[in-house]
């Protein structure tokens, strides 16, 4: 691997298959950003392994990637739950007021108003659901358990990915659901 700095764009959810391909997520709300990744790293723990794209196809709207010299299902398995990382100059860049969803995982949510007390910490933000409607977040209850949050102005006050904290007003018996 070179000298590039390299940053997370998603990560490896499942093997699919039995000739190495696998689902995968990713951290983009722009259409066709998985269309864009030609050479990539995955990495899992302390393992890294640079591969690039033989092909890639949707499967119910999840891409499906196959990389060169990853075969068979045993060589894919390896690498479920891997980050996919991309050089740092080929990172999508969003635009003013939007985020990706790289900068939101790892977020802690904190009560604004509403039912809880405002600087109470709900969870932390493990995952972006975005299915072409409202986009949710999806977060680690504090007290164990998951929860989604729609990420829309009216619930998510401020946004301060620098200091990875979203401030939340939200509706009356959401985190009950």
């Amino acid at each position: 691997m070179d000298d590039e700095n390299w940053v997370v764009v998603g990560r490896i959810l499942r093997e699919r298959g039995r000739i190495g391909e696998l689902f995968a997520e990713i951290y983009s709300s722009q259409p066709g950003r998985a269309d864009k990744l030609k050479n990539v790293v995955l990495g899992l723990g302390g393992l890294k392994r640079p591969v690039q794209v033989e092909r890639l196809w949707y499967h119910n709207g999840r891409p499906v990637f196959k990389f060169f010299g990853i075969d068979s299902i045993a060589d894919a398995e390896i690498w479920r739950g891997a980050d996919l990382l991309a050089p740092e100059s080929e990172r999508a860049r969003p635009e003013e007021g939007e985020y990706s969803h790289a900068e939101l995982i790892g977020c802690e949510v904190w009560a604004s108003a509403g039912e809880h007390p405002p600087g109470l910490i709900l969870g932390l933000v493990r995952g972006i659901e975005d299915y072409g409607g409202q986009t949710l977040l999806r977060v680690e209850k504090r007290g164990g358990g998951e929860m989604l949050i729609p990420f829309a102005k009216a619930i998510c006050r401020e946004i301060d990915v620098a200091r990875k904290i979203i401030r939340a007003e939200l509706p009356e018996g959401l985190t009950e659901l």
